[in-house]
């Protein structure tokens, strides 16, 4: 039973941490300070620079 009990509160907390990561994830690459980099690293294939 002991084993059920932390089974249940590390899967929480895995779940919780996850949602953490992908949250502070998606702030990052939403920031506006990331817009002009974002941009010339999708601009990337466009360029010919032979």
């Amino acid at each position: 039973m002991a084993l059920e009990a932390l089974h249940q509160i590390l899967a929480s907390a895995w779940t919780i941490w996850a949602v953490l990561i992908f949250a502070g994830i998606a702030r990052w690459a939403w920031r506006p300070a990331n817009r002009r980099r974002f941009e010339q690293d999708a601009n990337i294939p466009l360029n010919d620079e032979n």
